[in-house]
């Protein structure tokens, strides 16, 4: 019955990602909805990939190659954008090319795809910055105002330069990966095991400077989908790198998330808020975390005590955003997941969809479903 349950949840995604698969071709959903639906842009924002990824799990799951074939379609597009430098100055060239060309290497073995990752992974790695051993955010690395400024985001891009050692040979990426987990470890993960949104070094000497928040409510508060975006992220690089240290991490800050979940298993949008109607939930953050924790059960070793706990609790979370999150009840709209925040402080994509919550929420249930392998 509950894998009964968890199919007709990917049978809406389905149903959902049918309803958008000749609009999304050449361009690719907004990352936020309005009035829950998606408009239509060129390949230009970071969150491009999530709807290219999203039809590799429909592919996967269901061996229907009208996925497949639609994603293969935009393999175009993103070599166009990497080989032009199309709004590039990002370190969010791991979320596109990850779910894009990464995947797309993975299940067809295209050369073409993995050229164009590596490309990705090349301008990825210039972003880096040797005495601080961090990679930038966002902006030009010259500019003052981002220089210096890691993101615990950037923990889900890391994954490319892993792949680009694994398949050039070339130590340098991992070693740039490596080093940065390292930082976000020790710098941007408080003795609370909160989290900082953002941290700032000292590029010139490798001295830290100072954590604040982009997307939080407040400097010392702890941003949802940020510490999100730890839970999974710090995992990710453990599957690569061999240190167990950052599984330990990903536990401490799977707990303190959860002790800051209400009971209906969907965080507000930062876990300072725990009830009222005053603030928003984020339906994404609870989908990324889901999936950082089912992938937390699936490392950790059988006599673990833990490990059915954190499936347990990925499995509940995924249960309520079936249950009451998705757009069932909105016919117009063609986005999944409701009830999702982009960034509250800059009134963006408020109480709508966001297309990464889609993503995950949908990565989730295939990997409940199937064996999945990582395209991260």
């Amino acid at each position: 019955m509950q894998r009964d349950f968890y199919e007709q949840a990917a049978q809406y995604v389905l149903k959902q990602i049918d309803k958008s698969l000749e609009v999304f071709t050449d361009t690719y959903p907004a990352p936020a909805s309005m009035n829950h639906v998606y408009p239509g842009i060129d390949n230009i924002e970071w969150t491009s990939s999530f709807w290219t990824g999203m039809l590799w799990l429909a592919y996967e799951l269901t061996g229907d190659f009208k996925y497949r074939n639609a994603a293969e379609y935009q393999l175009a597009s993103y070599k166009k954008r990497i080989e032009e430098e199309i709004e590039t100055e990002t370190h969010d060239l791991g979320f596109l090319y990850s779910l894009s060309a990464v995947a797309e290497y993975k299940i067809t073995g295209n050369p073409v795809a993995k050229e164009t990752a590596l490309k990705a992974a090349d301008l990825l790695a210039k972003r880096y910055f040797p005495k601080a051993g961090i990679i930038q955010a966002w902006g030009n690395l010259n500019d003052p105002e981002q220089c210096g400024r890691m993101i615990i985001d950037c923990l889900l891009n890391l994954p490319l330069l892993y792949w680009a050692t694994e398949v050039s040979g070339k130590p340098h990426y991992a070693e740039y990966a490596r080093t940065h987990v390292q930082q976000a470890a020790k710098y941007i993960v408080r003795p609370d095991h909160t989290t900082y949104h953002t941290y700032y070094m000292d590029v010139e000497t490798g001295a830290p400077k100072y954590g604040n928040t982009h997307q939080g409510y407040a400097d010392d508060s702890c941003w949802a989908r940020g510490q999100a975006w730890g839970i999974y992220g710090f995992l990710l690089s453990s599957l690569y790198n061999g240190d167990t240290s950052l599984v330990d991490l990903s536990k401490s800050l799977s707990k303190y998330f959860l002790s800051r979940t209400p009971e209906d298993g969907v965080v507000y949008w930062d876990l300072i808020f725990m009830g009222g109607k005053e603030q928003e939930k984020d339906s994404s953050a609870s989908a990324i975390a889901a999936c950082g924790m089912l992938e937390l059960a699936k490392q950790l070793p059988l006599a673990d005590p833990d490990k059915r706990f954190y499936e347990e609790k990925a499995l509940s979370i995924l249960t309520s955003l079936a249950t009451n999150y998705t757009t069932k009840d909105l016919p117009e709209s063609n986005g999944i997941l409701k009830h999702a925040v982009y960034n509250k402080p800059r009134g963006m994509g408020i109480d709508e969809c966001n297309i990464w919550g889609d993503y995950y929420y949908f990565e989730g249930l295939v990997r409940v479903l199937k064996n999945w392998r990582l395209y991260w």
